[in-house]
């Protein structure tokens, strides 16, 4: 979000009571360059006895390789956890110094960090703050300020839910595959992401179609009407880092490359005020920040790539950077990825994520202000609704948790999970107005085999395999699986809570080869795409459940789509 929108929000809640914020001259007015530094300073969440804010400090003077800067309560507010910055407080006095991965602070350059806090009585926003020892330069942000002027692009008409009452963009492209097999005509018409999976992408490689050609084409599509054009941003330096099958481009330290050849052209294609009239969604890194908890040392399931990307920290920066420069065009909606529930929904996962995508969405700039919700099960296979078992069932005297199927997991399908992760974020500070996506292009888990009641109530094994919808042999079976079938048309507001059911996730587009494949693509080869795979510690050394014969992800794979439509439900007619 922009600063100066920020201030003028800030200034609003000042007068409302409800948060504040100490705002910066803004870098590039005319008083910026004659001070040291600028602070920005805003409670983003508050509540009788607590409050989050988020901190940004930019640097006028000399190229820093390590700040720290400083603060004095007028109350006795107490921080209590944070992130991005190692805060400590004595008194009243807090200083927040840099962490390892943002201790550089170019001329010019900013740093954000947040922090949770405690309080009673008010909440006064601190008057002074200091950049290693020299004061910055900080005014009210009261509207009237000439330093905060307003602000033509600010993205404050953004609506609720970009789905209500809007047309969802048809991919040409994909259009045409799904026409060209047989019975594919059925699903033709029906919207799908578009990825930019590399650098190429943006002006399109291999003859495909690239973003402006999309965009330009979703504006033929629009007519008078509202349109939704959906975009997976997916190029993470180190992308994928724990699926081989999947990685990218660019290096685990290229974040300079992602940023300059990646984000910042796509952002300025998508400023181009030809374009102001569509809602463009994006889904920001699919499984990026997830593998910073589950598969990083000591874990079982760690492995080296993910266990650098969480030492250099260009996923968390990498993720900011994007939400930050794709959050200040006006008609862009933020949707971060959060996995599923297959992944993220025990105890010792769900929470320690939902902290991270604050870590990120406070990044290099961004705000929770800059993230519109968040997308759960983006190209994967969980099951929306298990009708026939519930968390709290009990069978043979043991839980549902203890069984072999859910394994303690708090939860059993995508919308249980979607919903209650969409309360944990807001409880960290998001918006109380975010709102969940769930893919829903391949995990409708129809056909033949699917249960149309209970399992036997022999064992709780028995009850819940015999029950589940998720055919697969283990939920952490993620690459090409056998059985699956389309789930629910993408449509807006199907739940409380939810936004849209989308396919994200374009049906019939390989998720990884089954074997190994050369291609110019970056993207290697992972077991877990290989059918005769017996498994590793992340789906408890399980069968793969993958096609053969599959190409590397991303290309068209006409035996998944037949498949896919075979056991599609609500079935195809």
């Amino acid at each position: 979000m922009s600063r100066t929108r920020t201030a003028l929000l800030a200034a609003m809640a000042l007068v409302a009571g409800a948060t504040g914020s100490a705002i910066a001259a803004v870098p590039g007015d005319a008083g910026a360059a004659a001070v040291p530094c600028t602070v920005d300073y805003t409670v983003q969440n508050q509540w009788a006895t607590g409050f989050t804010a988020s901190v940004t400090v930019t640097n006028h003077g000399a190229a820093k390789s390590s700040w720290a800067v400083n603060w004095t309560y007028a109350g006795n507010q107490r921080v209590t956890s944070g992130w991005n910055a190692r805060i400590t407080q004595s008194g009243a006095n807090v200083t927040a110094a840099n962490e390892s991965y943002n201790a550089t602070l170019a001329t010019g350059g900013s740093a954000t960090f947040g922090f949770q806090g405690s309080y009673s009585g008010s909440n006064a926003v601190p008057a002074t703050f200091t950049l290693d020892g020299v004061t910055c330069n900080v005014d009210s942000g009261g509207p009237t300020d000439p330093t905060d002027p307003p602000d033509p692009t600010d993205p404050g008409d953004r609506v609720d839910n970009p789905y209500d009452g809007a047309e969802v963009y048809v991919n040409p492209e994909w259009s045409a595959n799904a026409a060209a097999e047989p019975g594919g005509s059925r699903i033709a018409d029906q919207p799908t992401g578009v990825w930019l999976d590399r650098i190429a992408a943006i002006n399109g490689a291999g003859g495909k179609m690239g973003l402006r050609d999309h965009l330009d084409e979703a504006l033929e599509q629009k007519g008078s009407g509202e349109l939704v054009v959906q975009l997976v941003i997916y190029n993470l330096p180190g992308r994928d880092c724990a699926a081989l099958a999947s990685n990218g481009e660019l290096g685990p330290t290229e974040i300079d490359r992602y940023k300059s050849e990646y984000i910042d052209p796509i952002a300025e294609i998508l400023s181009d005020s030809k374009y102001a009239s569509l809602r463009i969604v994006t889904t920001v890194e699919i499984d990026s920040l997830p593998n910073l908890v589950t598969n990083v040392s000591p874990r079982a399931t760690a492995t080296p790539n993910c266990d650098v990307m969480k030492s250099n920290g260009n996923y968390v920066k990498g993720v900011g950077y994007a939400l930050n420069k794709l959050g200040d065009v006006p008609n862009v909606y933020n949707y971060v990825d959060a996995g599923h529930h297959g992944w993220l929904g025990w105890d010792d996962n769900f929470g320690a994520s939902a902290q991270v995508f604050k870590q990120a969405a406070t990044a290099e700039g961004a705000t929770v202000a800059d993230v519109h919700g968040f997308i759960a099960n983006t190209a994967n296979y969980s099951a929306l609704k298990e009708d026939h078992f519930s968390i709290g069932d009990t069978v043979a005297g043991k839980s549902v948790r203890e069984s072999k199927w859910v394994s303690w997991n708090r939860y059993v399908d995508e919308l249980s999970y979607a919903q209650a992760l969409r309360e944990e974020l807001v409880s960290l500070g998001f918006d109380s107005k975010i709102g969940m996506l769930i893919d829903t292009s391949r995990n409708g888990w129809g056909g033949a085999n699917r249960p149309t009641g209970p399992g036997a109530t022999t064992s709780v094994d028995t009850y819940v395999d015999g029950g589940r919808y998720d055919r697969r042999f283990n939920p952490g079976n993620w690459c090409n699986q056998a059985g699956a079938g389309l789930g629910e048309r993408p449509q807006a507001s199907p739940e409380p809570g939810i936004d849209a059911y989308v396919w994200m996730k374009p049906p019939g587009e390989s998720d990884g080869a089954s074997e190994v494949i050369d291609n110019d693509e970056g993207k290697g080869f992972d077991r877990m795409c290989d059918p005769t795979y017996t498994g590793n510690p992340r789906n408890d050394n399980n069968m793969s459940g993958a096609l053969g014969d599959a190409p590397i992800s991303g290309h068209w794979f006409s035996a998944q789509f037949q498949e896919l439509m075979k056991n599609a439900y609500p079935p195809l007619s």
